[in-house]
């Protein structure tokens, strides 16, 4: 009897230990004294970083990085802000891609990429926020290195290599010219759920409304209107964007306390948004042009394509030799 009632009191305990544990997890004021990233992990996070440092610098030999300073910059400096506001255990790596695709991805070791395309879909500050506040819960609970020991990736070199996932799974493509091993992105549907919850959380203590976080699910649920079945035929990981917003909602009427006031928008956010738009279109008018055919000029013709002459004027002063006078 006695080692029956032991049992019974071991059992409650353990049950009470594992209560607020998960309670810990919804707490927004234990962030940073709580670990996120536990479970079964073949992965050190040395290791971890090393692997993320080693599929960035794959992905940035693929891709187009945009360097304007000061978009790169502006990006850079939200991410730092919600990673300062994390579970995070890794310092992190922003850059913008120059890619049209709605997405965000980060590999694990905190190395993180924001398409231009999220950018310029995100009608607010906050809600550029709140995918990257995603992408950051994501690698603050190793989800990618935790999900490669569960078996979900077996082997880097033999595996097809494809770009996957992200915040919401857009611009998924066969042949991406950005190649990521599927099982660093492509989420089990609890692990979205938990970047969800914890992404929730670094949003609203780094000042962002929570509310924006609902307000792009439902900009995705619109696209996917549009366009139907999309989502469901490639990311069948990824949970409902019903489902999730419907989550979503709830865990902010019940762990997250109202506040005064909330960032919403920012001029700043207006301004770069503007200027990256204004980045893309000349890159579009610069394509353009290069692919435009084009004709030249036989020489001794007598013949001249219609601007060339005007070019040729143009550049004459530069290119007329330049005498220096003997002393």
């Amino acid at each position: 009897m006695n080692r029956v009632l032991a049992l019974g009191v071991s059992l409650a305990l353990a049950m009470s230990l594992a209560g607020l544990a998960k309670d810990k997890k919804k707490d927004p004021e234990e962030i940073g004294s709580r670990d996120v990233g536990r479970g079964v992990n073949f992965y050190s996070l040395e290791k971890e970083i090393a692997l993320g440092k080693q599929l960035a610098q794959e992905i940035e030999r693929q891709a187009k990085i945009v360097d304007d300073p000061v978009v790169a910059e502006y990006v850079n400096r939200i991410g730092q802000n919600l990673v300062r506001n994390s579970d995070a255990k890794v310092p992190f790596t922003i850059k913008v891609i120059d890619a049209e695709e709605v997405n965000a991805f980060a590999l694990p070791g905190g190395f993180f990429f924001v398409n231009s395309g999220l950018i310029l879909r995100a009608e607010s500050e906050a809600e550029l926020a709140g995918v990257m506040a995603h992408e950051i819960a994501h690698v603050a609970a190793r989800h990618g290195t935790r999900q490669a020991t569960r078996g979900q990736l077996v082997n880097l070199a033999t595996i097809p290599l494809i770009f996957m996932g992200g915040w919401a799974g857009y611009g998924a493509r066969q042949g991406a010219s950005v190649l990521i091993p599927i099982g660093f992105l492509s989420f089990s549907r609890a692990f979205e759920a938990e970047a969800d919850l914890l992404g929730l959380q670094y949003l609203y203590k780094t000042g962002y409304d929570p509310t924006a976080f609902v307000d792009f699910f439902e900009k995705i649920q619109a696209d996917e209107k549009r366009k139907p079945g999309t989502l469901s035929k490639v990311f069948a990981s990824h949970p409902l964007t019903d489902d999730r917003i419907e989550d979503a909602q709830k865990n902010i009427q019940e762990i997250l306390k109202a506040k005064p006031e909330y960032v919403v928008n920012t001029s700043e956010f207006v301004k770069v948004k503007a200027r990256l738009a204004s980045l893309m279109n000349r890159k579009k008018v610069d394509e353009k042009d290069l692919n435009r055919p084009r004709l030249r000029k036989t020489p001794g013709s007598g013949t001249t394509v219609e601007g060339e002459e005007k070019d040729k004027k143009e550049g004459s002063e530069d290119e007329r030799p330049t005498l220096k006078r003997r002393n």
